[in-house]
């Protein structure tokens, strides 16, 4: 019952067998070659419109970098309180901007609307050289609460941050397990909702180390291969990244993956309704689950070997607290949950 995280699954034998074949024989290097070269073809049908891409290594570099892109060090980035650039990546978006401020906002489920955002901006001080001006909004898709934008929702920010004249960026990390919730095009959640930069993850749904930077304001691009270089992002051997994607978007690949994430995250959520002593805290809309957890369940999934991770920093839900003990858990399926595991999970909240 490994359900700690995404992270701990393996690699797609599809992509796997792809990082083996780009080792053979002699390539380009720095991405000049013609996987790197192909994969940006690849990316313009996928959105639908000319885009610049910056293959990386990580999920941090990639949110960071964007955000220099968009903010100079004297101003600020508004973001959810619990995002994963406020909360987990060591301080790397103030670092690679030179200094500008990422200000929180309240919301349900890691999400702020359109309506507080707007208030936030309408309240600034704008133009007063004390204070930090702000120049982008960046929002994760899939929330740190594991629930899913809409498309709707995406364009109400984008469209507020368009008339303050910000930037907006999306941390897609689970880029992927939002597709495939909303059945809709890469572009109506991404440039058509007014995403100006997108950080595009693989590497939790089936990729060794593959995360890209994909950029559709062109304006952004220019600075961003100086960016990568200098902050040691830019692999030699690049093809190994490319081949990766290659693979991984491939016939639709890498919404199937997802999509079997996210399907095994619906039966643990509907074994946790079914289970007494236990219940959701967010809806189950990808491949995270939470729920609020009693000391008795906790116990029996401990002593059953489960993995799986106490959430101690918030609530999803201010209006709804945990209750007479329970805990806050977060549960992860990725592409590899079986499901006999789930089976083996629902057994043993069942009875606990």
């Amino acid at each position: 019952m490994q359900f700690a995280s995404d992270n701990t699954a393996g690699i797609s034998e599809r992509i796997l067998t792809a990082i083996t074949e780009a080792s053979s024989g002699f390539a380009g290097s720095y991405g000049g070659d013609e996987r790197t070269r192909a994969l940006e073809g690849r990316m313009v049908d996928l959105f639908e419109r000319d885009v610049t891409i910056f293959p990386v290594v990580t999920g941090t570099a990639a949110n960071a970098l964007s955000m220099a892109a968009i903010a100079p060090p004297w101003t600020g980035i508004l973001c959810s309180h619990d995002a994963h650039v406020m909360t987990d990546e060591c301080g790397a978006a103030e670092m690679f901007t030179g200094g500008a401020k990422l200000f929180g906002i309240d919301g349900r489920h890691a999400k702020f609307d359109a309506d507080e955002l707007a208030r936030r901006l309408e309240a600034w001080p704008g133009g007063v050289p004390h204070h930090v001006q702000p120049a982008a909004v960046s929002i994760s898709q899939v929330s740190e609460f594991g629930a899913v934008w809409s498309v709707a929702e995406v364009g109400a920010i984008g469209e507020i941050a368009k008339r303050n004249g910000l930037k907006l960026h999306m941390d897609g990390a689970r880029f992927a397990n939002a597709v495939a919730a909303l059945g809709c095009a890469p572009a109506d959640v991404t440039w058509r909702a007014g995403v100006d930069i997108l950080s595009f993850g693989a590497t939790k749904n089936g990729a060794l180390a593959a995360e890209a930077i994909v950029v559709f304001d062109p304006d952004l691009a220019a600075s961003l291969a100086y960016r990568r270089m200098k902050a040691g992002q830019l692999l030699s051997k690049g093809r190994f990244l490319a081949a990766q994607f290659l693979a991984y978007l491939e016939d639709g690949h890498w919404l199937e993956l997802a999509g079997h994430a996210n399907a095994k995250a619906k039966d643990l959520g509907a074994a946790i309704e079914a289970a007494p002593n236990c219940r959701l805290a967010v809806p189950v809309q990808a491949n995270e689950v939470f729920a609020f957890i009693a000391p008795s369940v906790d116990r029996a999934l401990t002593e059953a070997g489960a993995a799986y991770h106490d959430w101690p920093a918030g609530i999803p839900d201010p209006e709804d607290p945990p209750v007479d003990g329970e805990k806050l858990v977060r549960f992860v399926a990725s592409f590899q949950t079986t499901g006999q595991e789930v089976g083996r999970f629902a057994q043993v909240i069942g009875a606990a």
